[in-house]
């Protein structure tokens, strides 16, 4: 199977360039690395947890729209929360953005710690058909 890289400048890029992808299409789908809460200044917003999902989502979206996708597409989520307390909060921003359409699959679970010590990550699969 064949596949083909994905990037996009309105999304953070790798932390370190080479490593892993913002995205890779592959088998009619899309897998999008997990997103921190990187505005597009570089700035990274760490107390505000219904600001910080969203903005992951954001960036999600993208990279989803440098493949041609949007949020409608996306079929699995997968959230790495630093602390499980902020689920409640989590899932507000998350009914909130994608409202309107069909939510994904999603998982959610609490994570030791986070790359740059982020509140949340999140990775993304969409379709492409």
């Amino acid at each position: 199977m064949a596949k083909e890289q994905v990037t996009t400048n309105n999304a953070p890029k790798a932390a370190v360039e080479g490593l892993y992808s913002q995205g890779i299409k592959a088998g009619g789908l899309l897998f999008i690395s997990g997103q921190l809460p990187i505005e597009e200044n570089g700035n990274q917003i760490k107390d505000d947890i219904k600001a910080a999902v969203t903005m992951c989502l954001k960036n999600i979206c993208s990279v989803a729209a440098a493949a041609g996708a949007g949020k409608g597409d996306m079929v699995k989520l997968t959230m790495l929360l630093a602390d499980l307390n902020d689920f409640d909060a989590a899932n507000e921003a998350y009914i909130d953005f994608f409202k309107g359409t069909v939510p994904p699959a999603r998982t959610a679970f609490q994570v030791a710690r986070l790359p740059r010590n982020a509140i949340v990550e999140i990775e993304a699969i969409a379709s492409l058909a």
